[in-house]
Parts: C-alpha cells; sequence; structure tokens
C-alpha cells in the first residue's frame, strides 16, 4: 500500500481507495487504510456508513473538494445528495462505531474465528478484523461449503476476485456465541464435503 501511495506521489495520480466494505470498523480501524499508515487522495464510502440505510460517500482534502465548486459546478450533486434521514443515521452509526468497543472488538472476535477455524480443507485465513476469507484449495469446495452452509442457516459468501475464497464477513454486532455457532456449522460442513472429496 506504501510503494503504491509513493507511486502516486512520484507520477501524480490520484489514489483513490474505496472503503465501502472494509470501512467503518471492519478491519478494526475506522478505515482499512488506517492499518497501513497511507493516506489517500479520495476515500468511497458507503454500506456500514448508513447503519443498514442506504448511502454512498467519498471525501477528499479541502483543496481537491474545492474543484467541485467550478470543475464543474456542483458536479458531484446526486438525486438523493444529503437527504436528512440518511444524515442522521449516518451520524448515528458514526458516534456508535467511534463510542463503543466495536472496533477493538472487531479484532478481538477475529481472534476467535481464526482459534475456530482449523481445518484440513482451509488452507489459510486471510483478512483483518471482520472482513475475513477462509481460503480452500478449489472453487468447487468453496461453492460446496457455501452453498450447504446455505442449507443450514448460515450465510456465507464468495468473493469476486478469488474462487477459493468462503468470505466471512459478519455484523460488527455479531456476538462471541453466535462465531461459535456459526464456525460449528461451518466446520460439520467441512467435514461432510472431506468425505466427499
Amino acid at each position: 500500500m506504501k510503494k503504491v501511495r509513493e507511486r502516486c506521489t512520484e507520477v501524480g495520480a490520484i489514489m483513490i481507495l474505496d472503503e465501502i466494505q472494509p470501512g467503518f470498523g471492519r478491519t478494526g480501524t475506522l478505515f482499512g487504510f488506517q492499518n497501513y499508515d497511507v493516506i489517500p487522495d479520495i476515500v468511497v464510502m458507503g454500506k456500514g456508513m448508513g447503519g443498514g440505510m442506504p448511502v454512498g460517500a467519498f471525501t477528499a482534502s479541502p483543496e481537491m473538494m474545492d474543484l467541485l465548486t467550478h470543475n464543474p459546478k456542483l458536479g458531484h450533486i446526486t438525486t438523493f445528495g444529503g437527504h436528512p434521514v440518511i444524515a442522521a443515521a449516518c451520524l448515528a452509526t458514526l458516534q456508535e462505531i467511534t463510542q463503543t468497543n466495536l472496533m477493538t472488538d472487531a479484532l478481538k472476535k477475529e481472534k476467535l474465528f481464526r482459534a475456530l477455524l482449523v481445518h484440513p480443507l482451509i488452507k489459510e485465513i486471510r483478512g483483518k478484523g471482520l472482513m475475513l476469507a477462509a481460503m480452500t484449495k478449489s472453487a468447487a469446495i468453496t461453492n460446496e461449503v457455501i452453498l450447504r452452509c446455505q442449507n443450514k442457516g448460515l450465510i456465507l459468501f464468495w468473493l469476486l476476485f478469488e474462487e477459493c475464497a468462503i468470505r466471512i464477513t459478519p455484523p460488527l454486532t455479531i456476538s462471541e456465541e453466535e462465531i461459535r455457532e456459526g464456525c460449528a456449522i461451518l466446520l460439520e460442513v467441512m467435514d461432510e464435503v472431506l468425505v466427499l472429496n
């Protein structure tokens, strides 16, 4: 990440980071990029920002934001931009995330996931906080595990760019009991898939 930042600065490119999923406490810091000690030029946000309400936003330095006053003038206007209910939801969400232990708890919960998810079908666990991926050896195994878990009431997902990853991104408010229950289902399913493979 630091090398990308250095290269952008070197060639005059704008570094834009997508914090739509890792932002708002999911990786143990308010924004995922804060784990890498870099400052982007533009940050794109959404999802976790609204606490369940639909929202999208971006921010940048005052100098860069000032460009929107004339190039083109108010070129960032959207149909629903600045809606008061959404703005109130975002403020309440930000306060809840920053004034509670949700971010530090995300790192503790990560440790619990890593301790529980030990299985021959799991090559490694990637990610940080509550943005994890259990890596299997094949797309077929990943697919089978995710679909079988779904049938048992455990919702997991795929990653669009890595076919061997089982995405584990629960809400920040997930309890340790729920983590243990979900991991037990996942391991049970992996035992079933291991027998088949």
